[in-house]
């Protein structure tokens, strides 16, 4: 049976430890693993993509399989093909199936009617391979996760959510400042004063995101008394690093200074999308699910 990878409560503690372990390893030798030798993955992007079209297309290509690079518009899937069908198509010619798109409930269907392994690129819900890039850079910072505190400021998104779910399972301290009218349900939110207060590295996402544009000013308003700035930093430890998943937009949810500043891992957070999505590519095609 095919192992998915959709929110990242799929993984064990022990998976997940040992994943990042593994990412850190592959940063190490880039061309180490050719565990994808022959295989093809299907690649969908329905939404725009930086990091994450470079980085997956980089990786398949790295650990030696073929990635198949389907844009929006250019599956039927945008002619109204269903996700099931779409994966009952897929699950008999290419090995697994990433997708970056809108809906959760889209990966959702796709995972259930598929054969072979279905990663959850973005959605709106949930972000879980940049929250496993957010804990290899962690880990590659402090030389450890379980103890350390991550502080998140600004919008209760899907990158919130996302790395509620990562700490809780590597043993991360997670404490998030955000208005009430974004708090995610599963939390309870702080002031950010509070929130970063003995921190070992603060975090904040823009604060339009897609799918938002129509309430930007709003939205705007809201957040302001949440950026992420050098005297937001200042109050956590003397070692906390920054961090921001990308795009960011300077002088909104995060200052200039900071994001390009010597205590930002911003760019190693980039860079580390790269090495944590081949470690859970060799996961998920090497080693059966233990639930």
């Amino acid at each position: 049976m095919a192992r998915h990878f959709l929110t990242g409560e799929e993984l064990t503690t022990d998976e997940l430890n040992g994943l990042v372990a593994r990412a850190l390893e592959l940063k190490q030798d880039r061309l180490s693993s050719r565990a994808l030798e022959g295989l093809s993955v299907a690649l969908v992007f329905e939404r725009p993509s930086t990091r994450t079209r470079v980085s997956f297309e980089t990786g398949v290509f790295e650990l030696g399989g073929h990635p198949l690079v389907l844009r929006e518009g250019e599956l039927q899937l945008s002619r109204g093909e269903s996700p099931r069908d779409t994966a009952l198509v897929l699950s008999r010619m290419v090995h697994a199936i990433a997708i970056r798109t809108g809906p959760h409930g889209t990966v959702e269907e796709l995972a259930e009617h598929s054969q072979i392994p279905v990663i959850n690129m973005l959605t709106r819900d949930h972000h879980p391979c940049q929250a496993l890039a957010d804990l290899t850079t962690l880990r590659e910072r402090f030389g450890r996760l379980d103890g350390l505190k991550l502080a998140y400021v600004g919008d209760g998104n899907n990158m919130a959510r996302s790395l509620l779910i990562a700490c809780r399972l590597a043993g991360v301290e997670f404490a998030i400042a955000t208005p009430p009218e974004f708090a995610l349900p599963e939390l309870e939110s702080v002031s950010p004063d509070e929130a970063v207060a003995g921190a070992h590295a603060i975090y904040t996402d823009v604060w339009v995101s897609m799918g938002d544009e129509d309430d930007a000013r709003r939205r705007r308003d809201l957040l302001g008394p949440y950026r992420l700035d050098e005297e937001l930093l200042a109050k956590a430890r003397d070692d906390a690093v920054a961090l921001h998943c990308l795009p960011a937009h300077p002088g909104e949810e995060i200052t200039a200074g900071v994001l390009y500043g010597e205590r930002s891992a911003v760019w190693d957070q980039a860079e580390n999308r790269l090495h944590a999505q081949k470690a859970l590519l060799e996961l998920l095609f090497f080693y059966p699910s233990p639930r």
